[in-house]
C-alpha cells in the first residue's frame, strides 16, 4: 500500500456525535479561514490539546466533532477571520506544515479544513435561499424550507502518467511553481467514468492517446476539496500538442533528463518516482 499525505491514520475512528461530557483535553484543529492554529515553534509544530478554544482566548464560530485519534477526541473549529493569534501560537496554511506537522495530525487537519469550509459555505440553500440546518444522523445540512440536503463536497480528479518505452510524458501548467513538470490531471465530468476522464484529459491537454490504464493510488487533497486518483497508462499514438491554456509545455523525459518534479508529499511525485524506478530497474 502506498502511504500518502492526508491519508487517514489507522488508529483514527471517525465520529459525528461528540461525547455527552466534553473531555477536559482534546485535539483541536482550529482554523482562521484556511490557516491552522499550531504551536509557534516551526520545528515542533503541534495542534492544541485543550478543553475548548476558549482556553486559548478564542471564540469559535462553528465546531464539529471529528472522532477519536487513538484515545483522544478530536474537534474542528473555525474562528473569525480577524481573530487574534494567541501568544505562543501561529496560524499557518497546511502547505507550510508539510513535513513539520506529524502525519496523523496533518491528515486530520485536511479533513477538518474541508468540513469547516463546507459548513461555512452552505449556510443557505442553493435552491431556494433559505437557511440550512445541520442534521444529526449524518454529516449534512438540510434546507429548512424545501428540504434540500447537501453533503461535504468532494471533487474527483484523475491523474495519468503516460509511458512510452523508457520515457514518461510530463507536462507543465502555468499555475505550477517555476520549472515544475508533473503528470497530466483533470476533474472528472458528470457522467464520466474515471477511465473515460483519463482518456479525455490526456487527449485534450497534450494531444496523445493512451491504453492499458493501471490504477496506482489515491490521495485526499484538501485544496480545497479534491480526491486525486492516479493511473499509469501506455502511449497509444498521436503527437504531443499542448492546449496552451491548461498546459503550456509537455515533453517526453527519460531518467537522464528529468525536469523539476512535484513535492514528495504528492501522489503525483510518488507516481513519477514509481515509474522511474521501474524503468531504471535492471
Amino acid at each position: 500500500m502506498v502511504q500518502m499525505a492526508f491519508q487517514q491514520p489507522a488508529d483514527y475512528q471517525p465520529g459525528l456525535v461528540p461525547p455527552d461530557a466534553l473531555p477536559e483535553r482534546a485535539l483541536w484543529f482550529v482554523f482562521r479561514r484556511s490557516e491552522l492554529l499550531v504551536s509557534a515553534e516551526p520545528a515542533a509544530a503541534a495542534v492544541p490539546r485543550a478543553a475548548h478554544p476558549q482556553a486559548l482566548g478564542l471564540g469559535a464560530s462553528r465546531m464539529h466533532y471529528l472522532g477519536r485519534l487513538a484515545s483522544e477526541h478530536c474537534f474542528a473549529a473555525e474562528v473569525a477571520a480577524d481573530a487574534p493569534t494567541p501568544e505562543g501560537w501561529s496560524f499557518l496554511g497546511l502547505r507550510a506544515l508539510f513535513g513539520v506537522l506529524d502525519d496523523a495530525a496533518l491528515a486530520l487537519a485536511g479533513r477538518a479544513l474541508q468540513i469547516v469550509e463546507w459548513d461555512r459555505t452552505h449556510l443557505y440553500c442553493g435552491a431556494c435561499g433559505e437557511r440550512t440546518v445541520a442534521r444529526l444522523a449524518e454529516r449534512s445540512r438540510e434546507c429548512s424550507a424545501c428540504g434540500l440536503v447537501v453533503y461535504p463536497r468532494l471533487a474527483p480528479v484523475t491523474m495519468c502518467l503516460v509511458r512510452r518505452e523508457r520515457a514518461v510524458l510530463l507536462a507543465r501548467s502555468p499555475r505550477f511553481p517555476a520549472g515544475v513538470y508533473s503528470a497530466i490531471a483533470g476533474f472528472v465530468e458528470p457522467g464520466e467514468t474515471l477511465e473515460q476522464c483519463v482518456h479525455r484529459e490526456v487527449q485534450e491537454e497534450v494531444g496523445v492517446r493512451v491504453k492499458n490504464l493501471r490504477y496506482f493510488a489515491s490521495q485526499p487533497w484538501p485544496f480545497p476539496h479534491s480526491l486525486m486518483i492516479a493511473f499509469f497508462a501506455d502511449y497509444a499514438g498521436g503527437e504531443v500538442s499542448v492546449d496552451g491554456v491548461e498546459i503550456e509545455s509537455a515533453a517526453w523525459f527519460t531518467t537522464g533528463n528529468l525536469p523539476k518534479l512535484p513535492a514528495t508529499i504528492s501522489v503525483a511525485r510518488k507516481l513519477i518516482d514509481a515509474a522511474i524506478g521501474e524503468i531504471a530497474a535492471p
